[in-house]
């Protein structure tokens, strides 16, 4: 039953389960507390989130180069999993803090976390898809990736789940608890992967990142190829942007109860990542085989230009949800499997350091600037957003045919399983 919805060849079925393990428990862990975090960014008001935005931005910052160094020092096994518990303790003292802080400083801690998560977030899922890019070919990868991603959906569908369960009998420190339960337990799963990789070399030679810290910034400077997938990345961060900044301004004057509000996120989070399983489920893999990463690439920006002209005709609550969950299902189910798919022909430097600055510093440029000129345009940033989803089409079309090159120079484009 498997081999018939998941192009899967033998030898692959464990490492591929145990992927999809390690993802589950992932994104369980992250959409347990997303929900938080959203209704704590709109506490004040909405107008406080390009200033959040801002205070992420600040953070990446300065925890970019000691992951950088990290990585640098610490083979996969050491720094993966360091990285992970690092931020389940810091669940921890979130935990503690909403538990003993005064009710009327609740609100400074709730940013506090929201910068936090906007951190976390980013980090320990692109973490994940670097080691997943370290782990498949590229071939593999466009047959797997999107069945990996679906362990990663069932965590994501079960977290919106239990939030919106708990939050309201247990309120929202419970939640965090969980989350950090969850994070050792896909870290349990990324070793059990690592072992296994161990045993086999593999379709190719499996090498560490090099010493050098800088050694991502310095490849990007001189890679074409990694510049286009900076570019490509803000202009999809920009467009989120822009509807994330419209979706709270539209939840606040809507629904003006913290808990309703923590179970509205919860109920978005819930059909997005069913939408992503379906899809996932049915289409990424044969979509990526079968109209290539040139055409995988240009889903999104056109559902970008259809959704941000309904906005324009009508921005009400069921318009700016029916648009999110459309647009954050088919980035989790094609956009986000098809962009991993492009560092599979690159090295390890490319796959743990670019990549990690690329998915975490450079999305947060795109988050911060975007949030402040959204606030500052107010509605007419949706009409801002179509001549800007179009340029994001050529820019995907440009990097899919690029990728073509890089897998021709590597041998990807024809190396074993």
């Amino acid at each position: 039953m498997l081999v018939r919805l998941i192009p899967v060849k033998p030898g692959e079925g464990a490492v591929l389960l145990r992927s999809a393990a390690y993802f589950f428990f992932l994104l369980l862990g992250y959409y347990l507390i997303r929900p938080v975090r959203e209704a704590m960014g709109i506490e004040r008001g909405y107008d406080r989130l390009p200033w959040l935005m801002t205070g992420t931005l600040i953070a990446m910052a300065l925890v970019n180069p000691v992951f950088a160094m990290l990585v640098s020092r610490f083979p996969r096994r050491v720094f993966i999993p360091a990285t992970y518990r690092f931020f389940a303790v810091n669940l921890l003292l979130f935990y503690t803090l909403l538990l003993i802080v005064p009710k009327g400083s609740v609100a400074y801690v709730g940013y506090a976390f929201y910068i936090w998560v906007s951190v976390y977030n980013l980090f320990v899922v692109a973490v994940f898809w670097g080691f997943m890019a370290d782990t498949f070919t590229l071939e593999q990868g466009k047959r797997l990736f999107g069945a990996i991603g679906i362990g990663g959906t069932l965590g994501g569908i079960a977290g919106p789940l239990a939030a919106e369960a708990l939050v309201h009998r247990f309120g929202q420190p419970l939640l965090l608890l969980l989350s950090a339960g969850c994070l050792e337990a896909a870290t349990r799963f990324m070793l059990a992967v690592a072992r296994g990789q161990g045993r086999s070399a593999g379709p190719v030679a499996r090498r560490e990142p090099s010493a050098s810290a800088l050694e991502g910034l310095r490849l990007i400077a001189v890679s074409p190829y990694l510049q286009l997938i900076c570019v490509f990345m803000l202009l999809l961060t920009v467009l989120a942007t822009f509807l994330y900044v419209e979706q709270g301004r539209i939840v606040e004057a809507a629904v003006p109860d913290r808990a309703a509000r923590t179970a509205l996120f919860a109920r978005i989070d819930l059909w997005v990542n069913t939408l992503t399983l379906l899809t996932q489920a049915l289409l990424t893999a044969w979509i990526i085989r079968w109209i290539g990463i040139v055409g995988a690439l240009a889903i999104l920006p056109m559902v970008a230009v259809a959704g941000f002209s309904a906005l324009i005709a009508s921005p009400t609550l069921a318009v700016v949800v029916a648009f999110q969950v459309a647009r954050r299902g088919l980035n989790y189910g094609v956009t986000r499997p098809t962009r991993e798919v492009l560092f599979t022909v690159l090295g390890p430097d490319e796959k743990y350091k670019a990549k990690t600055f690329i998915d975490t510093f450079i999305y947060r440029v795109g988050d911060a600037s975007a949030g402040w000129l959204a606030v500052w345009l107010g509605t007419a940033a949706a009409m801002v957003a179509i001549p800007i989803s179009i340029s994001w089409l050529a820019w995907g079309a440009a990097l899919g045919l690029m990728q073509r090159r890089e897998a021709g120079r590597t041998g990807e484009a024809t190396a074993p399983t």
